[in-house]
């Protein structure tokens, strides 16, 4: 049987692709007044984000394509982006995380229990199974899908 965080994640990413309907690749770079980064920057940071997660502290190789870490990881923005890493398109984004969600089934589907070193975040949340670091995930692309529905409306 299948784990229900795949079920869970699948659902999560046809709503982030839902609400990617209409926005063009000139919309995914504005950045709002007061804020720091794109809905580009908001895609790239939630799959990068749960690149780690289901794969770095189990072990398991990740796919982060050249200059994601820079573009992406916590604490960057395109407002200081490094101008020599080309950005993805939104296609590459899209196809990146519907392709993360079958390597994140095919390799964890019978590692979900497995004990990790423990993992703290910054907000204090400590994670030590694939199944933890999924669940929080969830909830992290969660308040990342909201900013892009509010920066659509902005």
């Amino acid at each position: 049987m299948q784990h229900y965080l795949f079920d869970q994640l699948a659902f999560v990413r046809a709503q982030i692709s839902k609400v990617m309907k209409g926005v063009t690749e000139e919309l995914a770079d504005q950045i709002p007044q007061g804020y720091r980064n794109s809905i580009r920057w908001q895609l790239g940071h939630i799959y990068v984000v749960c690149e780690r997660f289901a794969f770095q502290y189990i072990g398991m190789p990740l796919h982060l394509p050249e200059g994601y870490k820079e573009l992406f990881e916590n604490g960057t923005s395109p407002l200081t982006a490094p101008t020599s890493i080309p950005l993805p398109s939104l296609q590459e984004l899209a196809f990146l995380l519907q392709e993360q969600q079958e390597r994140i089934r095919n390799g964890l589907g019978h590692q979900m229990q497995v004990k990790v070193p423990p993992y703290t975040t910054s907000g204090g949340m400590t994670m030590e199974t694939p199944e933890q670091f999924l669940s929080f995930d969830l909830f992290h692309e969660g308040m990342h899908l909201s900013v892009i529905k509010m920066y659509k409306k902005v």
